[in-house]
């Protein structure tokens, strides 16, 4: 059966460029956080708290569902037309939850007044979105196959 809207994916698939386009705005996000972190310590741990639910929601909900993901959806994808690849949400969303590790943990940095150790855990967390974002090397998907395989290998507790 065929996709009825061509510029929608079919379900578990995304517009490789979607999570791309993503990638772009969370990288100016963080960034922004490290330059307001020199000024302004309480600022710039809002303004990750507020990346930390972008993340949250694209582990959660998939990466078509988090914030950036919708402006792409509705303002981006319909100007640039269909998808001519796709990928599997799966490795996405743990992406996701990678980066909301390191921003929950810069956060905590920044609140606890280790601001060096806010802005390491920040500055992890640019540095995966920028490589997906530059160069379509995405980080979090790499290292799925390997938890994905750890996670079928692990006992089963309720037999």
């Amino acid at each position: 059966m065929s996709n009825p809207n061509p510029n929608t994916p079919p379900a578990g698939q995304v517009d490789v460029r979607g999570p791309r386009f993503s990638a772009w705005i969370t990288t100016g996000v963080l960034a922004l956080v490290l330059i307001i972190a020199a000024f302004s310590v309480p600022a710039a741990a809002v303004l990750l708290a507020v990346q930390a639910v972008g993340f949250a929601l694209g582990a959660t909900q998939g990466p078509g569902r988090s914030p950036y993901g919708r402006i792409y959806r509705s303002v981006v994808a319909p100007r640039i037309g269909p998808a001519s690849e796709l990928e599997p949400v799966a490795p996405l969303r743990f992406a996701q939850l990678v980066g909301l590790v390191f921003a929950v943990l810069g956060l905590l940095g920044f609140v606890s007044g280790l601001t060096v150790l806010g802005a390491i855990f920040t500055g992890f967390a640019l540095f995966a979105a920028f490589l997906n974002a530059a160069f379509g090397i995405c980080l979090g998907c790499k290292i799925y196959p390997l938890v994905a395989r750890f996670r079928s290998a692990a006992p089963n507790p309720s037999v």
